[in-house]
């Protein structure tokens, strides 16, 4: 029995290193939104690093491995800490914030789409770029119904063919440009947050909560990091090799949206930065501009766009499944435990593509695209940061109320570690929760008033639903079969073992 466990115990630093950085990094979305910062995104990076990235993975670190045997992930976690009231809101969280992550996944998709068949203007048409939406989740949702085996087969390939090689293509046009003399678009900013005297500012100029409203949507960039976690015990030496590993996640991460980000801001002009098109703009400028080259554009833009497809593919039945585990608790009503022959949840299906659906219609009453797609993302922020919420509130609950488990990763230096570590991780995710609420003063948002009512009301109906069912549950909504994990029935004599699975919050870029 030894032997086995020290063999199973091969994952090093570099492994849990680069998978905690793929964790973050798998579109080119989020690429513009850092371009729209210029010089200060090494700034905004730095921060989510310390305040977010590390806190969350050292956290999640010790709550995976002390629940190692549980097959729980947040759920478990939250609930040992507090009860299956408050697990139950972690992990609908989890879910829910996916399913409003859709939107913005298939809009850059969209844009992507409209590029490569030489329409970039429809881009920015919301009638465009909602009925995608709409229309490419739902034949989505038809593939996925067919069952793992398929849709995990068309994801496969395409992160290095819609990430890792339009990415490179970004650095080489950077190459071309900065090597040809042309101007770096940084250096003739106009706005006073973002230059003065001339030069890019380096450090941001708070005056108000909407001069940093992008620092919320670059949190969600780091977003599901904590699920990596659960291999922290395939270490050989956890407790020193998984902080390394994490620090070397950082660097890579940092390093990737960076360069990304570099060539967007270098190359176009601060006002014509767009959130959904930035990227293919860039290849635009260089490819068609300079080298009449229209064809490779083409060709980069589908590229990219497969890959946001491919995202959405790859996570769109996992969450769902995860969800439904939850009826074997009873915190599901009878109604959405259905499954087919392929064992994917049908009804809960139906109801996370009636959610995308709703959200896509912003598209047909917001003139504006890149507003509607900043707004669905500030909802995906403020919905999955409340879940890292009752995460550290959990791991520090836990020191507390059950201090002898076995914790064979623990945050170093104790009890005041922990403190300090969870404090410093809610303090990030509570100042980028309240930001999220702010319009960003890079977008012409139109009411501001509409634009947080809006984000209020979706985070208090998301939030409130999961409380609600939960209050409701009847004995009859618990799921009479024990599922494939052999978990007990009654959500009373096994709260924090529920067999869910989280990775879907690694997809959130």
């Amino acid at each position: 029995m030894g032997s086995t466990t020290d063999q199973k115990k091969t994952l090093g630093v570099m492994s849990i290193g680069m998978m905690t950085a793929a964790a973050a990094v798998t579109s080119l979305r989020g690429l513009p939104m850092l371009a729209k910062e210029e010089m200060t995104m090494f700034a905004y990076l730095a921060v989510t690093v310390v305040l977010f990235l590390v806190p969350a993975s050292l956290v999640s670190a010790e709550l995976g491995a002390t629940f190692a045997d549980k097959k729980g992930g947040i759920y478990a976690w939250v609930s040992a800490a507090f009860g299956t009231r408050w697990g139950f809101l972690a992990i609908w969280l989890q879910w829910i914030q996916n399913v409003v992550w859709f939107p913005i996944t298939l809009t850059f998709a969209s844009v992507a789409f409209a590029y490569m068949i030489g329409r970039p203007d429809l881009g920015k048409n919301g009638y465009y770029v909602g009925t995608f939406c709409i229309v490419s989740y739902w034949l989505a949702t038809a593939v996925v119904l067919q069952g793992v085996e398929v849709f995990a087969k068309i994801s496969n390939w395409t992160f290095l063919a819609g990430t890792v090689l339009p990415g490179i293509c970004l650095l080489l046009l950077f190459g071309y440009w900065v090597h040809s003399g042309h101007p770096l678009a940084w250096q003739h900013l106009s706005d006073p947050t973002l230059s003065s005297h001339g030069k890019a500012n380096f450090l941001p100029v708070f005056h108000k909560f909407g001069a940093i409203a992008f620092l919320a949507g670059i949190v969600l960039l780091f977003a599901g990091v904590e699920v990596q976690a659960v291999h922290v015990m395939e270490m050989k030496n956890p407790k020193k090799g998984y902080p390394a590993a994490l620090g070397l996640a950082a660097m890579i991460s940092l390093l990737i949206f960076a360069l990304g980000a570099i060539p967007v801001a270098a190359i176009l002009p601060y006002d014509k930065i767009s959130l959904q098109s930035g990227v293919f703009d860039t290849f635009n400028a260089v490819i068609v501009n300079l080298w009449h080259m229209e064809w490779l554009a083409r060709i980069l833009a589908s590229l990219v766009g497969v890959g946001a497809i491919a995202g959405v593919f790859a996570w769109l039945g996992s969450p769902s499944r995860g969800l439904l585990a939850t009826a074997h608790d009873g915190e599901l009503p009878r109604v959405l435990h259905a499954t087919n022959r392929h064992g994917m949840p049908t009804h809960i299906l139906l109801v996370q593509g009636l959610v995308v659906t709703v959200m896509s219609c912003f598209y047909f009453v917001i003139k504006n695209v890149s507003v509607v797609f900043f707004l669905v993302g500030a909802m995906t922020v403020a919905l999955y940061l409340v879940a890292y919420m009752l995460m550290y509130a959990a791991g520090l609950r836990l020191r507390y109320s059950k201090p002898n488990l076995p914790r064979p990763f623990k945050v170093p230096f104790g009890l005041a570690g922990m403190w300090l570590v969870a404090c410093i991780g809610l303090v990030g995710v509570g100042f980028s929760f309240l930001v999220a609420f702010f319009p960003p003063d890079q977008l012409p948002v139109g009411s501001p008033t509409l634009y947080v009512t809006l984000v209020v009301i979706g985070t208090v109906v998301f939030c409130g639903i999961p409380l609600l069912l939960h209050a409701l549950r009847r004995p009859s909504w618990v799921k009479a079969d024990p599922g494939p994990e052999g978990r007990p029935s009654d959500p009373s004599q096994a709260p924090a073992e529920p067999a869910l699975n989280t990775s879907p919050a690694i997809t959130k870029i």
